[in-house]
């Protein structure tokens, strides 16, 4: 395998901060385990399709009502409605998280507090919470979520949230699908983080 920062950029192409990216990712990917040719590029494949190659590091929620009535149906059922949250994304966050993965309900303010942070987009109090204790053993991320969306929060997020869920397990498998149902909860986007994985192996082993 070959892990380096010049096969790190030929992934992540457009990235123009690797030189910054390579040494915490070096560093946190062993210590987790996270140290296989399958591993990586499929934690590669995952976070860059999440992340956009690691150059967004939080939740973009600026939907308009027909993104809103497509993507959140279920909380955005009528026209009206979208309607009134359109282009808000913290009134957005706080109506489709409230009320779920620990959070308070839509006056709370949690649906932003800790909305999708990280790489891997780290979403609710709960993940917060957990994360934070496992990482400094306190609850401080619930007071500063922002560490999430810094390059050492981004990468050791998204480790925890990795390693925590076993997925190490399905990369070792070369299973994709499950590897991303992991992940994402479903199979948003898979056909690009098929292409992603195929390409950063042959990019990884060359």
């Amino acid at each position: 395998m070959n892990f380096t920062q010049d096969t790190l950029q030929q992934c992540l192409s457009n990235n123009r901060e690797i030189d910054q990216w390579f040494p915490i990712l070096e560093e946190q990917l062993a210590k987790y385990d996270i140290n296989t040719l399958e591993r990586i590029a499929a934690f590669l494949s995952q976070t860059g399709h999440e992340s956009l190659n690691f150059t967004a590091t939080h939740e973009n929620l600026n939907y308009g009502a027909p993104g809103l009535m497509a993507t959140f149906k279920k909380y955005f059922p009528t026209q009206e409605l979208a309607d009134a949250y359109a282009r808000q994304p913290e009134k957005i966050a706080n109506r489709v998280y409230a009320n779920r993965m620990g959070n308070g309900d839509e006056a709370s303010g949690d649906g932003w507090k800790y909305r999708g942070r990280g790489i891997v987009q780290l979403t609710g109090h709960d993940n917060y919470k957990a994360c934070s204790l496992a990482v400094f053993q306190d609850e401080r991320l619930l007071e500063d979520p922002n560490w999430l969306e810094s390059k050492e929060g981004c990468v050791i997020g998204a480790c925890w949230f990795w390693t925590t869920r076993f997925i190490n397990k399905a990369a070792d498998a070369g299973d994709t699908d499950a590897v991303t149902r992991l992940v994402n909860g479903g199979l948003n986007g898979i056909d690009d983080r098929k292409a992603r994985y195929e390409k950063y192996i042959n990019i990884l082993s060359s």
